[in-house]
């Protein structure tokens, strides 16, 4: 796990301002009756390095585990008219995935046997009520100047939604991030792909963020951590989810981004 560190510049900074200020206030007022001389504001903790725990510890030089950090596959017999990928077919995109894995769509025993019992009713003329494919969104999150397309579908009816980011190379669509969970929340945010999923710990939630790794040629996951909720209420997973109404429109805040 790589624990973000994102805000602690600003926190720095911000707390460096409020300092200066109260500092500066401090001296206006007590110039009228006082000399200006220092004053010590008490001892000042000692820095203290990380401590490294077991150095002669052989390091490993490779994975124990296969865990799938890298996810880079064309998706076959999905055509990308034009090399624009708004114009690929998302519901064939996400046909083609169930067609590659059926011991995990076909059979009652399945276990997102409802997501395939439930794509007939989506097609290009729309998308109906209980089709589990989501509306597409799409940005540039790998800086070439074309958008990207993140798509996600619901896997029933173990209640979990699958998130794919896809790209096109060389005019074929690949797919570049696979990930599925209960998922609370996905967001873009800048070039990155954040995933929010509610825990078992009261009042935490997992917050996963996937980035743009350009030797690798995917997203991989570059942070995942856990942390308080709003208000530090427990965040429970749903137990009977509506069923997905693709066809809405985006929420005023991903518009912007939205097909």
């Amino acid at each position: 796990m790589l624990p973000s560190r994102r805000g602690r510049a600003a926190r720095v900074t911000a707390a460096l301002a409020v300092f200066l200020v109260t500092a500066t206030a401090g001296a206006a007022v007590a110039g009228c009756g006082d000399t200006g001389g220092l004053r010590s504001a008490g001892a000042t903790p000692t820095a203290v390095s990380p401590a490294r725990l077991w150095p002669d510890l052989t390091p490993a030089s490779s994975p124990a585990y296969d865990i799938g950090e890298v996810d880079h596959e064309v998706v076959k017999g999905v055509a990308v008219p034009g090399g624009d990928i708004r114009r690929a077919d998302a519901v064939a995109a996400v046909r083609a995935e169930i067609a590659e894995h059926p011991d995990d769509y076909a059979g009652a025993k399945a276990p997102y046997r409802e997501t395939a019992r439930r794509m007939p009713d989506c097609g290009p003329e729309g998308q109906r009520g209980r089709c589990p494919v989501l509306t597409p969104y799409f940005r540039d999150l790998t800086g070439d100047g074309h958008p990207e397309m993140t798509l996600g579908f619901r896997l029933l009816p173990e209640n979990m939604t699958a998130v794919r980011v896809y790209t096109v190379e060389r005019g074929r669509l690949v797919r570049v991030m696979s990930y599925e969970d209960a998922v609370s929340a996905v967001e873009l945010a800048g070039r990155s792909l954040i995933v929010r999923s509610p825990s078992e710990v009261a009042g935490y939630e997992y917050r996963l963020q996937w980035t743009w790794d350009p030797d690798q040629r995917a997203m991989l996951l570059t942070h995942d951590e856990m942390l308080r909720t709003a208000g530090g209420k427990r965040s429970k997973r749903p137990t009977a989810p509506p069923s997905p109404s693709p066809s809405a429109a985006p929420s005023a805040s991903a518009s912007a981004s939205g097909p």
